[in-house]
């Protein structure tokens, strides 16, 4: 899990105590629909610890929820990097993508969500959602 020291303190500014003690602190804000505070306190727990994928993964969430989907994506684009695996990260980074417009970015990482994870409603659900957008945008242009 998340560890490590707080490197900032002699800064001002920055929370108190541990890096995962923000994180444990931003996930609850989080929970608590906070999502904003949730990422300006985790935004500085991923500059403490950018390896982290559980801090980067609540990050994402965060930003989404905030509706910050620009920077949603692109945490969610750096857990997919780090770790093609990761069916939610493939997911959050295709709504993110769709949330900003790029209806046709989103297409590729929730067809790999829905491969890794066929029986997830959700994933299949947003799946076919952008496809019908695209296919009515085609449609539209001719």
């Amino acid at each position: 899990m998340v560890q490590g020291t707080n490197p900032h303190d002699d800064s001002h500014g920055a929370p108190e105590g541990y890096v995962y003690d923000w994180y444990q602190r931003g996930v609850k804000l989080l929970q608590e629909g906070s999502p904003a505070a949730a990422a300006a306190l985790l935004e500085r727990a991923a500059s403490a610890e950018p390896d982290s994928r559980s801090i980067r993964e609540a990050l994402a969430r965060a930003q989404f929820n905030s509706r910050q989907y620009a920077e949603a994506a692109e945490s969610f684009r750096q857990i997919v990097d780090a770790n093609p695996a990761e069916d939610y990260a493939h997911f959050g980074l295709g709504l993110a993508l769709w949330r900003t417009g790029d209806v046709e970015g989103a297409q590729e990482p929730l067809a790999i969500a829905v491969a890794m994870r066929p029986d997830e409603r959700n994933y299949v659900s947003a799946l076919k959602s952008v496809r019908a957008t695209l296919r009515a945008r085609r449609e539209m242009s001719r």
